[in-house]
């Protein structure tokens, strides 16, 4: 009964962890003080980035953001042009 417990409270929880990040993937929001959602391609290349570098901070956006800019020097390349054409 435990294990079965267990094993559905692990499920509800990658599910969550995936319901969030998707949350992410339509809110992200590009650099720029408009703060418009960035395209399908942006998202692309900085959710690794967000995953690796800055989970705990899903799903604030703005804190999201923040972190990728903290760990600049750590983003992919992709990421960072994402970024440098944002002007951030």
């Amino acid at each position: 009964m435990k294990a079965r417990f267990l094993r559905f409270a692990g499920v509800k929880s990658r599910a969550r962890r995936a319901s969030t990040a998707g949350l992410f993937l339509t809110l992200f929001a590009s650099v720029s003080a408009n703060a418009q959602q960035g395209t399908a391609e942006q998202r692309r290349a900085c959710s690794p980035d967000v995953y690796r570098l800055c989970a705990g901070e899903i799903p604030n956006v703005r804190a999201i953001t923040a972190c990728l800019r903290r760990n600049r020097a750590n983003l992919s390349e992709a990421c960072r042009a994402v970024f440098d054409q944002a002007g951030g």
